[in-house]
């Protein structure tokens, strides 16, 4: 889907390094293909390593510029600030940071204790401020630049066994408003993403029911099921100059589900 002529190419972003946290699978590794057709020179990490070794030679093999992938833990945000260093000294300063990397493992109230509520903390949210903060110098520098945090549209809908990962999504979307605010001036802009419900390979193995996704196809305005392609192309056009008075903003790519 990264090449159909139906959609639209922005010049603005070939040979725009871009950074891709969690982009070895799901959501992620569809930013990277669709940033690398563009023409974009696109760095990402995950933890998933065969995964990002394979999406490098895919996305290579289609004809795109090599991605550069790196091993990285985003809850280690020391090592994680040194990798986003490395790719910025290898490819050049980050233009674009999609913040994608976390994990929606699901969790009952009376489960949950500190130390696991730390945890999804740091995989959800503590790395899209810490990514920011790296990135946002040479950014204010430039006085250009897109920062991109995905959040969900699960903070606003009827969904259960997901309170810490909802409070964390929620989180981004006043990370968001306030980064957005102390960029601005220098022209770096931060939007927040909501997906809905994207079938993603983990979400058809793991969540997807029949009655389940009944629910989901009710609940939409737009019945249709959703596919990562259909947020890449959003996320495509807020890191592209197309969007450039755009900032501080929630995007809902969901079918009308928080509207219907």
């Amino acid at each position: 889907m990264t090449s159909d002529s139906r959609y639209a190419t922005y010049p603005s972003l070939r040979d725009a390094v871009v950074l891709v946290s969690g982009g070895a699978s799901g959501l992620g590794a569809e930013f990277v293909r669709q940033f690398a057709a563009q023409g974009a020179r696109v760095g990402f990490v995950d933890v998933a390593v065969e995964a990002g070794e394979a999406l490098v030679e895919a996305v290579a093999g289609d004809g795109h510029p090599r991605p550069l992938f790196r091993r990285c833990d985003v809850r280690d945000l020391d090592a994680y600030r040194g990798v986003i260093a490395e790719i910025a000294a290898e490819l050049g300063d980050i233009r674009v940071l999609v913040n994608n990397a976390g994990h929606d493992e699901r969790h009952s109230v009376a489960t949950v204790e500190p130390k696991y509520w730390d945890e999804l903390m740091r995989v959800n949210l503590d790395h899209q401020f810490f990514a920011a903060q790296a990135v946002a110098p040479a950014m204010r520098a430039a006085r250009h630049g897109s920062i991109i945090n995905m959040g969900s549209i699960s903070a606003h809908v009827d969904l259960l066994d997901l309170p810490a990962y909802m409070t964390a999504k929620a989180g981004i979307e006043g990370l968001t408003r306030s980064l957005s605010r102390e960029f601005g001036p220098d022209g770096v802009r931060v939007n927040c993403v909501l997906p809905g419900w994207i079938m993603t390979p983990r979400q058809l193995e793991n969540w997807v029911t029949p009655e389940a996704d009944a629910h989901r196809s009710a609940a939409q305005a737009l019945p249709q099921r959703l596919e990562p392609a259909d947020v890449a192309r959003l996320v495509l056009w807020l890191a592209a100059d197309d969007s450039r008075s755009c900032t501080g903003q929630h995007w809902v790519v969901d079918g009308g589900w928080m509207h219907s």
